[in-house]
């Protein structure tokens, strides 16, 4: 799973150079904010129903496949119009919704973007049930520690914070944005 996600950040960073050498420093600052989150581990399983079927006509015996690629397409969609009203409008309801009906909860990048969602309307018991739930699905998912970190700073418990700030060093170091951005929330100097 490790080298999967190396592979894919090592791609992400190819693209960046070349976009970074045709676009100019506007192209950076894009990539770099695409580079952050946006892009969602694909998800295993979906969790689409079957199509109905109308009134009065036959059904298909025969077992179809369902269209992988496109249930991908659906899951990216759904996750960069979540993602832009989330990050971009600060419409965390809105976001939320989009990314409830997109029906992937169990998603770690899904589950993480719906407890900071919750987490900045003030629903810290759902953000807690969404870290909780990110963290099942993927346990080094730094993301989510930092933005559990970050709950729990909210809380009132930096003992817990910081713990999970630990987590977040043992997952990317101490430079990586999400050891950073929650470093600076136990630190006073900054909130996500």
């Amino acid at each position: 799973m490790t080298g999967r996600k190396d592979l894919r950040k090592t791609s992400l960073f190819a693209a960046a150079i070349l976009l970074s050498a045709t676009a100019g420093s506007a192209g950076i600052a894009t990539v770099a904010k695409a580079m952050e989150s946006s892009s969602p581990s694909p998800p295993t399983t979906t969790t689409s129903q079957p199509p109905s079927n109308p009134a009065g006509t036959k059904k298909d015996t025969k077992k179809s496949k369902p269209d992988k690629s496109s249930a991908v397409e659906q899951f990216y969609k759904g996750w960069h119009q979540a993602y832009a009203l989330i990050y971009d409008k600060g419409d965390y309801a809105a976001g939320i919704a989009v990314l409830e009906s997109m029906g992937f909860d169990n998603n770690a990048d899904v589950a993480t973007l719906l407890g900071y969602a919750s987490r900045k309307l003030g629903r810290y018991d759902d953000a807690k049930l969404w870290y909780d739930r990110a963290l099942a699905a993927d346990p080094n998912h730094a993301l989510t520690w930092s933005y559990y970190g970050m709950w729990h700073a909210e809380q009132g418990n930096v003992l817990k914070a910081k713990d999970d700030l630990e987590k977040v060093r043992l997952i990317c170091g101490t430079t990586c944005r999400e050891y950073t951005m929650l470093k600076a929330a136990i630190d006073g100097t900054a909130t996500y």
